[in-house]
């Protein structure tokens, strides 16, 4: 049997922050690629240290639902599931190119494969491209159109900047928009000013976040200048110092994301190649990998 955990942040204050997450999970068991399915949280239940003992498998694969490798995914959670066995070098990671390492669950025995997050997977940049698509209901968006991968930036991990720009260099590198630019709510360039850094008079801004909350739907569109108060909602698309700014709010809301911890999972060794398949029809994915 294969089981797969997924390990999200959660929120005591924010009921919808957990909603993504059950729901790539509910489409993950749909898809019939794991015998079980689990949720986990940091901030809610059932909770990271007590989820492995629910799980009736000998073999998990446990994918982290945070955007960029750093303290949760190199401490709380290796310590919260208890293994002992961690270390950041097993990643053999940049900041970047976490993909996986085999461990032992100290308490419960459990083989656990431990996946990068994610954010940092390749798969992640289908997925802003596909939010950008959902936004402006244009599947094929793109030419005449600038497109702003936003994170929420901090002098504290270096590597939540550098999974943002990870992933607007490859969507840079497709040519299919006409720019793309890596901004942030807490370091320069800061996505207060997004149209100073566009030339199209089009600009679709997905925030490379998990779930929508405090700064996906108070403070970046009320910094922007959507609204001047976020209760009062804005328009999509917005009129913005001669731009119309497409906001999608947070990228981890898109459906496609189930295919993406699909993948983490595969990277380390699950056979879900069929179920990812499935999992792509059902979000209207016609991507192909490298690894078909």
């Amino acid at each position: 049997m294969q089981a797969l955990v997924i390990a999200a942040h959660g929120s005591h204050l924010n009921a919808e922050s957990s909603t993504p997450t059950f729901d790539h999970a509910d489409t993950i068991r749909r898809s019939g690629a794991f015998e079980s399915v689990r949720e986990s949280f940091w901030k809610e239940e059932p909770h990271f240290r007590e989820v492995l003992r629910t799980v009736d498998a000998d073999e998990v694969y446990l994918v982290p639902l945070f955007v960029s490798e750093g303290y949760f995914t190199e401490q709380v959670i290796p310590r919260e599931f208890r293994l002992d066995e961690w270390d950041v070098d097993q990643w053999d990671s940049d900041g970047t190119g976490a993909t996986h390492t085999t461990l032992t669950a100290t308490d419960t025995g459990q083989t656990v494969h431990y996946c990068g997050p994610v954010g940092t997977h390749d798969a992640m940049s289908d997925v802003i491209v596909q939010r950008a698509e959902s936004v402006t209901g244009d599947p094929e968006v793109g030419e005449g159109v600038g497109l702003a991968v936003v994170g929420h930036g901090t002098e504290r991990n270096e590597n939540s900047a550098k999974a943002i720009e990870y992933h607007a260099d490859n969507i840079r590198k497709r040519g299919r928009f006409d720019e793309v630019k890596a901004l942030y709510m807490d370091e320069d360039p800061e996505v207060d000013d997004v149209t100073d850094f566009f030339e199209s008079e089009d600009v679709v801004v997905v925030p490379l976040f998990i779930a929508d909350g405090y700064h996906t739907q108070e403070d970046i569109p009320e910094d922007m200048g959507l609204t001047d108060d976020y209760r009062e909602g804005w328009e999509t698309p917005a009129e913005v110092d001669g731009h119309r700014i497409w906001y999608s709010g947070a990228v981890g809301t898109e459906p496609l994301m189930a295919d993406v911890v699909l993948e983490r999972a595969a990277d380390a060794g699950a056979d879900v190649r069929e179920a990812i398949e499935r999992v792509r029809e059902e979000t209207g994915s016609g991507r192909v990998t490298a690894s078909d």
